[in-house]
């Protein structure tokens, strides 16, 4: 990997006068990324956005003074060093101002270029002086036992379940094989390809083995690349230098700077475009990137975990896809299964999700009843498991009672009960399938009298009325098809 010249140092410049701020800037910027606020709320913002090394801060300032504002700066970002400038020299009031804001050093007006200059650079040797020795000293804590002693405790730990347990399964979910693969994935610091479509829950995986892993105390970001417009994806992925945007005028942090030491997850990136999955490529293999308007390139110590929708070896073939990337990726490989593979988990699912929708809109429930889950767990799902959460969403609005029923389901899952032979048939697949008109006739007809049950809760004069039926007639048809109540559903009056 070739030698990358590491990034200027950030400083912050605050002043409500326009004309110091510019003085500032000129006698700084050859040495450092200069950034400019004119008060103290301006300047919070950009503390919440960049990573600064070095604060000027004047004292004399509308609102905030710079003492009250560099106090606030001190507790919530300690490491980066604050320098405050006055144009009043009275002793007491730069002790109390050293005392209660945590100061490195103060400068009166009117101050030379010169000593602004070194003072920045003191500052910021500082800066990285503490970063290190930070660093070290957590380094020297380690060193008890050995790296490989230390390295395999720290696997063992992680292989035991650390992360994961916010994946929801059942005890003999298909699931739990691609669990025990995670988990091996997770310990070691690769790359890993997630592969699945939308809803089986690749961000979750990502995010479980982010926490399973030796960067957990770091952070961890997911982007959907799907549908983003190249340059936006481009500016929020890499970041860009002041100027590189119209109406720019600051730097903006990518999100590979901003997950430095964690994990970043991009989902869909079966659809990102070819320039883009060049710089993925050269992110994995050289570790570094170009910012847009940047003339030089950083490194990045973040972990990729990457999602795609779509088969990447089909992708390859037909030569949508980088086949380097691909088998860059292919190291560590992940196929998540849909949820019409794993009908046993949808029960723990929907309960889960009304739980937790119950939680989100104050309405409280008892749960779903028994002849509810058996609809749920016979719908094949094609949107996994967010078409499952906007269905027990539906069915909690409409609840009037604390346990929800299969009445509340939608009238297309009703329908599409599988057929006695275990494959699941809706009402579309029964019309373009084979068989005879008599017997395709007779699949639809038994459909819409479950359904319509269903929704009536049993209810067999509504459900004759309804279907325009006389009860003898709406009788014979459920002895005929074998259709009977849930032992739940209330008896009706003869």
């Amino acid at each position: 990997m070739k030698d990358v010249p590491a990034p200027l140092p950030t400083v912050l410049l605050v002043d409500d006068e326009a004309h110091s701020l510019a003085a500032m800037r000129m006698a700084l910027e050859d040495d450092f990324d200069c950034l400019i606020a004119a008060s103290a709320d301006e300047a919070g913002g950009l503390m919440e956005q960049q990573d600064i090394q070095v604060i000027f801060c004047d004292q004399r300032m509308p609102g905030r003074s710079g003492v009250e504002f560099l106090s606030e700066v001190r507790d919530r970002w300690p490491e980066t060093v604050r320098i405050i400038i006055t144009g009043y020299t009275e002793t007491s009031d730069m002790i109390a101002a050293i005392n209660e804001a945590g100061i490195y050093q103060f400068l009166t007006k009117p101050w030379h270029p010169d000593e602004l200059l070194m003072a920045a650079k003191n500052a910021a040797d500082l800066f990285r002086l503490t970063r290190d020795h930070d660093r070290l000293s957590l380094e020297m804590r380690l060193l008890n036992r050995t790296a490989e002693s230390k390295l395999e405790h720290r696997r063992k730990a992680l292989r035991e379940g650390l992360g994961f347990e916010n994946v929801l399964r059942a005890p003999n979910s298909p699931m739990n094989a691609v669990i025990a693969q995670a988990r091996q994935f997770a310990s070691f610091d690769v790359p890993v390809l997630l592969q699945g479509e939308p809803g089986t829950g690749k961000t979750d995986m990502a995010r479980a083995m982010h926490y399973g892993s030796l960067r957990a105390d770091h952070p961890f970001l997911a982007h959907n690349c799907v549908g983003a417009e190249e340059e936006l994806l481009e500016l929020e992925l890499f970041g860009a230098r002041q100027g590189a945007m119209p109406g720019q005028r600051t730097n903006k942090i990518g999100l590979l700077q901003k997950a430095e030491r964690g994990t970043l997850f991009l989902n869909g990136v079966d659809a990102l475009a070819p320039r883009l999955q060049l710089a993925l490529m050269r992110i994995l293999s050289e570790g570094v990137f170009r910012p847009l308007g940047a003339r030089e390139e950083i490194a990045t110590n973040a972990r990729l975990i990457l999602g795609a929708h779509r088969d990447l070896r089909t992708e390859v073939a037909e030569g949508r896809f980088r086949a380097d990337l691909f088998y860059a990726l292919s190291v560590a490989e992940l196929d998540l299964p849909p949820l019409r593979g794993r009908p046993g988990d949808i029960s723990v699912l929907a309960s889960h999700m009304l739980f937790e929708l119950s939680d989100a809109h104050g309405k409280p429930v008892h749960g779903l009843a028994d002849a509810a889950l058996e609809f749920l767990e016979r719908y094949d799902w094609p949107g996994n498991a967010r078409e499952l959460r906007n269905e027990i969403t539906r069915m909690l609005i409409f609840a009037q009672d604390a346990v929800l029923g299969p009445e509340l389901i939608s009238r297309h899952i009703l329908q599409a009960a599988p057929a006695e032979d275990g494959g699941d048939r809706n009402v579309d697949s029964v019309l373009v399938g084979g068989g005879t008109l008599r017997d395709r006739v007779e699949l639809i007809e038994k459909r819409v009298l479950r359904e319509t049950l269903t929704r009536l809760k049993w209810n067999k004069s509504r459900a004759a009325a309804e279907l325009g039926l006389s009860r003898v007639g709406l009788r014979a048809k459920l002895d005929r098809y074998c259709l009977a109540p849930p032992a739940s559903a209330p008896a009706e009056e003869e």
